[in-house]
Order: structure tokens, then sequence, then C-alpha cells
């Protein structure tokens, strides 16, 4: 996962296995967790946390928006991880300027709980929400879809 934009000169937001935090960063000094990729780039006045987020659900088919003490963003990450399925979890609490991620996901999902779901680009709700689709067999179909659209882009 690669965030090309930061709120605050001289950080860096840094992948660490399935998690994102903010670390203070040498300029110019790029870091990579566990085959996630980082980006240096930081104070470009066009960087905002709604970008960000816009820029993460493209880049991966699912993107579970957590935080690490909440049992409902567990329950969804089960979901997934008992499908077999890859997730990029952003663990908000654990990021320096996390509220305002909140606050931007709130703005786009009409919520502020935890967690926000979104599958192949769409938000798809919360646990409880993605624990229906679940059921009624509809989530696994939505994921196959995007990674059978990764695939064709990748041939192109």
């Amino acid at each position: 996962m690669s965030w090309r934009c930061a709120s605050s000169v001289g950080r860096r937001l840094v992948a660490s296995g399935s998690s994102l935090t903010w670390r203070r960063s040498a300029a110019g000094a790029a870091g990579s967790g566990m085959g996630n990729g980082t980006s240096s780039s930081v104070g470009k006045s066009a960087c905002t946390p709604v970008n960000q987020i816009h820029e993460t659900i493209s880049n991966n088919c699912v993107v579970i928006f957590s935080k690490t003490s909440c049992s409902y963003c567990s329950m969804a990450k089960k979901i997934f991880h008992d499908m077999n399925v890859n997730y990029k979890a952003v663990e908000l609490d654990m990021l320096e300027y996390g509220s305002q991620f909140q606050d931007a996901l709130h703005k786009m999902t009409g919520e502020r709980t935890v967690p926000r779901i979104f599958v192949n680009g769409t938000f798809i709700g919360g646990a409880m929400d993605t624990h229906r689709l679940h059921k009624e067999g509809k989530l696994l179909p939505l994921v196959h879809q995007c990674n059978f659209k990764k695939k064709q882009e990748e041939r192109s």
C-alpha cells in the first residue's frame, strides 16, 4: 500500500503488516513493511485524507478502516480471513491523524463508526452489513469481481 500524501511535513505513513502508522522520517527516506511500499513525498497541498482514502480503496480489492480495539472490526477481519481473502486494514487508532481520516470516512459514508469496509472500490458498510452479505452469498462474488478486474488490468 502506498500513501503518497501526508498532512504533515517530516512524517511518512509506514505500512507494517496489514496496518499503517505515522513515523518521523528523514528527508527522502522510504520504507516498507512486509512488501507494502511507502512514499516519502509529503506536505503537498492537494493531499487530503479523502484523496488518500480514495487511493487506498482504488489500489486494494478489500479495505477495512478499523481500530485495533474494536470487536466489530475484528469480526469483519475474521470474515475475510476465514474466506481466505486478502484485505488491507487501516488501523485508525494507530495513525497520528486517524481522527482526520475517520472524519473523512464519515463524510464519505454517512457514518463515523468503524469498521468502514470497501470492496472493489465500493463502500459495503460495517461489520453487520459485511456479515449479512457473506451469509447471503454475495460477499465473495464481489471480491472475485475485483480480482478478475485486477487480472484484466495486468494483462493490458
